[in-house]
């Protein structure tokens, strides 16, 4: 028997020479079911036939990987056109996911949008978008067409217009209608409306025209051996036409008579469609709301930039600036992209980033934000960041990314919608033929109803709409707080964390030392100062620039100093104004025999004892005092702490600072469980032993070695004022500095969780209370028509709620 045989294309990154690229080829060569592999070293490209009944294309990727080398992914996001459910959007995502090469994809039915992650060596970004035509809708890459919003717009107008055609010509089915009801039979009734004639002629376009469209979505569907909303609407609307056509024909044959008409069904096809343009016409307004916090984020940026090019100031549009650029930004206006101040200084207020309501003193050197607002000064800068690359772009890339994402708990969702159409589609059939045979025999009108209504009432769009646009009013909400998560799944499993993890310093503090003690004995503490300062300003010491910086900041000047020396691991001597000045530890003052009483040394254990570090100083050979330098606790840290134990969770700091240091600043906040002298490498084996427990972690830290154990965790949080290395490697941003941040994402998603449950349960409640009672006969075709339209309305409505919500 012959050997089963596929061929896939690998693109391969890392290879340096030709040497990588034979190593590679024998690895792969050497696998069990690989039949030949060959490495072209010049494409960056393996090429390998394999027996698939023996190995797949991820145990290969997997080998590549081991060798030390990457196998390339692209992904991609696709505007999708042509859904009209949630069942749409299982089937291009099923499909697409199916596709040779593709790694991944992830279809949002509230956003129109897919998301695909695949090997461009394998399969083209042309493959994907035929193959999505083929199932009878439209991909295009994002960026290549006009807007999507103003796409939805014309979407809407259109749908605005088939409305009003639809309701005119409904109009008088419905006013017609009203003779089936005996409570209503008082009101007058034209002859004319009861004409099957004129029925037949105003329900027509109805069928043909407005609802043309779920015939070209069921035709669509059923082509690729699958079902949807459109199979739905088209059967039960088709029915009552048709149905209603044959008896007008019938009594047509019998004469036409005016007094013997018979009873017609055109306005329940006819208000069906009516109803269901006005439902998609609601969601499609309801669903453009749920994309606002993009909207206001994108109107965060300036829209021009003052530009200096060929010795000239020109104004251009900001998209149009490019790296390099000198950039002149006049008082009260927005910063127009990331860079750094040449010349000038003022104040620029940074809230929208920071959450910070102080504007921040900016000089030449000091880096600046787009979209943030310069307050008082004339600034010259230049540009470093532009386009995607911006704090802000990224800003948006996230969250549009999280709004396209999906949680784990859709995926019941996707299960459902689409297994739901077929088997409504064979409930719908079975009743017609119970009500037909047993319940009502030889009725066929009354079982046509309940079939119709069968139909209608259980369509799955709630369901489709459930999960979709809770994540993207939540993610959205949460970015307007300051909290960015990168995915629906993070922001679902937010809200099952008990333990956090704070990294110290950084996080719980600033991270920067202060100058917070100053102690003189025998003279005035400000001459003190003045001559520390001075003796200070000549040392690249991290401690000894916060004591220079807070002595400046008390408005004390610094002379010259006259000579300067550090001693590495003690502290430093200088002399200014004459004087020997001598800054340091014990041993630096026990090396220069200056004697310390028992009360100076006494204090200078305090202060070591509150996780502050002090150092002695002496002038002219006699000690004259002490200074203290701290990393002081973040201002809202205790609070923070205090609202996160108030939700039942867990917090342990984490450090590599010794177990004094740490002890204090975790009393300082209310923090009881503390782990100290942890290694970088060590941090993400203290959140495994934590895991290993049973608990769901979430670790909090800014800095390159926080990095292991925030991928680590079941929940990495960055501060988003650490470092970018921090930021990748974490599942959900924190923007402000502020660790009120964190339990306000926990909040946040515990509330989209619960909006997700809510809009869940009355979307499967609608389904299975709807179903029966039409089944029974107790519920008219268009009455389960306007039901069906206000149920999808009604989902997206709760998930706008959270849009309002308030931390």
């Amino acid at each position: 028997m012959e050997k089963a045989k596929n061929t896939t294309s690998l693109q391969i990154t890392g290879m340096t020479c030709s040497a990588c690229a034979s190593r590679i080829e024998k690895g792969l060569g050497r696998l069990e079911g690989v039949q030949e592999a060959n490495v072209n070293f010049a494409l960056e490209r393996a090429t390998v036939t394999y027996d698939p009944q023996i190995i797949d294309v991820p145990k290969l990727e997997e080998t590549v990987h081991k060798l030390g080398y990457d196998v390339a992914k692209e992904a991609t996001d696709l505007q999708l056109h042509g859904m009209y459910c949630a069942a749409c959007a299982v089937r291009i995502e099923k499909t697409i996911a199916k596709m040779p090469g593709v790694k991944s994809s992830s279809v949002n039915f509230a956003l129109e949008t897919a998301r695909v992650e695949y090997n461009p060596g394998e399969v083209s970004l042309q493959d994907i978008q035929e193959r999505v035509a083929k199932l009878g809708y439209e991909a295009v890459l994002k960026g290549e067409q006009s807007d999507p919003a103003s796409y939805r717009e014309q979407a809407i107008a259109q749908q605005k217009r088939k409305l009003l055609i639809s309701a005119v010509l409904s109009l008088p089915l419905l006013w017609s209608m009203v003779s089936h009801f005996s409570f209503l039979s008082w009101i007058w009734l034209p002859d004319l409306f009861m004409n099957p004639w004129f029925q037949l002629i105003l329900a027509t376009p109805v069928q043909f025209y407005i609802g043309k469209q779920f015939y070209v979505g069921a035709y669509k569907a059923l082509r690729n051996k699958s079902a949807n909303m459109d199979v739905l609407i088209a059967l039960g609307t088709s029915a009552a036409y048709f149905y209603s056509m044959y008896l007008t024909l019938e009594w047509i044959t019998a004469g036409g008579s005016e007094t013997h008409a018979p009873a017609m069904y055109y306005e329940t096809s006819a208000v069906l469609i009516t109803l269901v343009i006005l439902g998609k016409l609601f969601e499609a307004l309801a669903k453009g709301r749920t994309s606002e916090a993009i909207k206001s984020l994108m109107g965060l940026q300036a829209k021009t930039a003052l530009v200096i090019r060929d010795n000239q100031e020109k104004t251009i549009p900001v998209e149009e600036v490019l790296r390099g650029d000198i950039i002149i930004v006049k008082p009260g206006e927005k910063i127009p992209v990331d860079g750094e101040v040449l010349e000038g200084s003022s104040s620029v207020d940074e809230s929208m980033l920071t959450g910070e309501s102080i504007p921040v003193e900016k000089k030449a050197g000091d880096s600046l934000i787009g979209a943030t607002i310069n307050k008082n000064g004339s600034l010259k800068m230049t540009a470093t960041k532009v386009g995607k690359d911006t704090a802000l772009a990224q800003i948006v890339k996230v969250v549009e990314e999280a709004q396209g994402s999906k949680a784990p708990i859709q995926r019941v969702a996707d299960v459902i919608s689409g297994i739901f159409v077929p088997i409504v589609v064979g409930i719908a059939v079975l009743c017609f033929f119970i009500w037909y045979f047993w319940a009502s025999p030889g009725n066929f009108a009354h079982a046509l109803e309940i079939s119709i209504a069968i139909l209608v009432i259980a369509c799955p769009c709630a369901l489709g709409l459930a999960t979709p646009t809770s994540i993207m009013a939540g993610s959205g909400r949460a970015a307007e707080f300051g909290v960015l998560f990168k995915g629906g799944e993070h922001l679902e499993t937010t809200h099952k964390v008990d333990t956090i993890i704070l990294d110290k310093t950084g996080t719980v503090t600033k991270g920067k030392p202060e100058l917070t003690d100053v102690e003189a004995d025998g003279m005035e503490e400000g001459e003190l100062l003045r001559l520390i300062g001075t003796a200070e300003r000549n040392s690249e010491h991290p401690l000894a620039e916060a004591i220079v910086s807070g002595i400046a900041g008390r408005g004390i000047e610094l002379p010259d100093t006259t000579s300067f020396e550090a001693v590495p691991g003690y502290g430093i001597r200088a002399v200014v104004e004459g004087h020997d000045i001598i800054v340091g530890t014990r041993r630096l003052m026990a090396k220069y025999s200056i004697q310390i009483d028992e009360r100076a040394d006494h204090r200078m254990s305090e202060l070591e004892q509150a996780g502050k570090t002090a150092m002695l100083a002496a002038v002219d050979g006699k000690y004259a005092g002490l200074v203290a330098v701290a990393d002081t606790v973040k201002e809202t840290s205790q609070e923070a702490i205090s609202r996160l134990k108030d939700m039942g969770i867990q917090v342990i700091m984490m450090t590599g600072d010794n177990e004094r240091t740490a002890r204090a600043i975790a009393d300082q906040v209310g923090i009881g469980d503390v782990l100290a002298e942890v290694l970088p490498e060590g941090k993400a084996e203290e959140v495994k032993k934590l895991q290993q427990q049973g608990r769901k972690v979430a670790m909090v830290g800014d800095g390159i070695n926080d990095a292991p154990a925030l991928a680590m965790a079941d929940i990495g949080m960055a501060i988003g004022t650490g470092t970018d290395v921090a930021m990748e490697a974490a599942d959900v941003t924190l923007m402000k500095g502020d660790l009120n941040s964190i339990p306000d994402a926990i909040y946040m998603s515990r509330r989209t969780m619960n909006n997700i449950r809510q809009n869940l349960f009355w979307a499967l409640g609608y389904n299975s209370l709807g179903i029966p009672i039409a089944a029974l006969g107790l519920l008219a075709p268009w009455i389960a028509g306007a039901a069906m339209a206000l149920s999808s309305v009604s989902v997206v409505l709760n998930a706008l709620r959270l849009q309002r919500m308030k931390i």
